[in-house]
């Protein structure tokens, strides 16, 4: 008997679900079709958007917040295998190869830290937030429900109160529905309209307290970080005042192919090609050349920190004059001439823009006529030869790679 009595409670229970699903549907179709009037509260309305609006920027944020994270495990994954090939690379006679291994076993853990208090301080705090925001919204959606049956059973009392034939025991029972519906969604309503404004005006001490601890912890690794970098540098330079005093022989690669333009740095091609005469590259700074009696030439952003290159087997002034040839330049230079350089690679132009380059030819660099058309590594000349035989400048000039030659003036 007892089990018979839960099912029919359960049957009962379920049976009442489906009445209210069914009479609230009803209602709804009735106010959309202007049949029925809906109750509405424009500043609740207003609390809801704002709602909304503060649950799509939080799930951004949080979405973003999880993205830098990922791309700072990435960049430590990146640090530890550059670290690793340092470390690799130098040599066990090398001075200051504990000090080298040391800052990569400190850079690992510095970024370790990082990542770990980036997660504790932004990332669960995050999380914290945004796990209010189901609850909140289950229940404006469950107040929504309430205020439909709050419209159904008062647009019933009033039907019943109107109706030519009046029935007193239904019209007392409707009124007690309605006074209890009223009730229901009333608590719910109170609730709701302190708790949405509340967690509205918290977004702005969150988002403050959040991005803080971000740009604190940021700021903090980047200062540990260059410390790291700076005893980094300091032992490199201690290796190269050990080791980097000789004059080094520098053998170009040989090459066959020519990198594309527009990438980011072309390199010389792979072997086959014949090989460029030797540079030796000497340490000691040279003066600057005169294009003319008199003048200096400006030089470039980047000239000032390259060091002075002697070509053994090419030698030429800035005003033109080549030894060794027997003939004179042109005193004049292309409008805007910067630097000379010469090919240390044979380069096969691929497009009409582009220089043929053989091994030893001299390039006089001009500037683009357009900066924007400019792609990185990569320079606009014309091939001193050229300029000598008084061919036009449009006509001889172009583009070439820039890792391909090699700066003598």
């Amino acid at each position: 008997m007892a089990e018979m009595g839960s099912k029919g409670v359960t049957a009962g229970k379920i049976a009442s679900n489906v009445q209210k699903k069914l009479t609230r549907a009803q209602e709804k179709v009735l106010q959309k079709l202007g049949k029925a009037d809906e109750t509405k509260d424009e500043q609740f309305e207003q609390c809801v958007q704002n709602f909304n609006k503060q649950l799509t920027e939080g799930t951004r944020l949080q979405k973003d917040l999880r993205t830098y994270l990922a791309s700072v495990k990435a960049m430590h994954e990146a640090s530890k295998k550059l670290n690793e090939c340092l470390q690799e690379v130098y040599e066990p006679d090398w001075p200051g190869r504990d000090e080298a291994n040391k800052i990569a076993e400190n850079n690992d853990l510095l970024w370790l830290d990082y990542h770990q208090k980036l997660v504790d301080q932004a990332l669960l705090t995050m999380d914290t937030y945004l796990g209010q925001f189901p609850d909140i919204k289950s229940r404006i959606a469950k107040r929504g429900r309430k205020l439909v049956d709050y419209d159904s059973a008062r647009h019933h009392y009033e039907s019943l109160q109107t109706a030519k034939k009046k029935d007193e025991t239904k019209i007392a029972k409707a009124e007690e529905e309605l006074i209890k519906a009223q009730k229901v969604f009333e608590e719910m309503n109170v609730d709701l309209q302190e708790e949405l404004p509340s967690l509205w005006n918290s977004r702005v001490g969150f988002y403050v307290n959040t991005f803080q601890s971000i740009a604190g912890l940021e700021e903090n690794f980047h200062k540990e970080m260059s410390k790291l970098n700076q005893n980094l540098n300091d032992v490199l330079v201690s290796l190269e005042k050990q080791h980097g005093s000789n004059t080094f022989t520098v053998k170009a690669q040989p090459s066959d192919n020519a990198p594309a333009k527009g990438d980011k740095s072309p390199s010389p091609p792979p072997d086959g090609s014949p090989a460029a005469p030797e540079i030796r590259v000497n340490h000691e700074p040279e003066p600057p050349s005169s294009a003319a009696a008199g003048a200096t030439l400006p030089k470039s952003p980047s000239q000032s920190s390259l060091p002075a290159v002697v070509v053994e087997t090419f030698s030429a002034t800035v005003n033109g004059t080549v030894e060794g040839s027997g003939g004179a330049g042109r005193l004049d230079l292309p409008p805007g001439f910067m630097f000379k350089v010469q090919a240390q690679h044979d380069y096969v132009a691929t497009d009409t823009d582009e220089l043929q380059l053989k091994a030893g030819d001299v390039v006089l660099v001009i500037p683009f006529q357009n900066p924007e058309e400019q792609d990185e590594g990569w320079l606009m000349g014309v091939k001193e030869s050229d300029w000598n035989q008084h061919l036009e400048l449009e006509k001889c000039r172009g583009v070439f790679p820039e890792n391909f030659t090699e700066r003598v003036q």
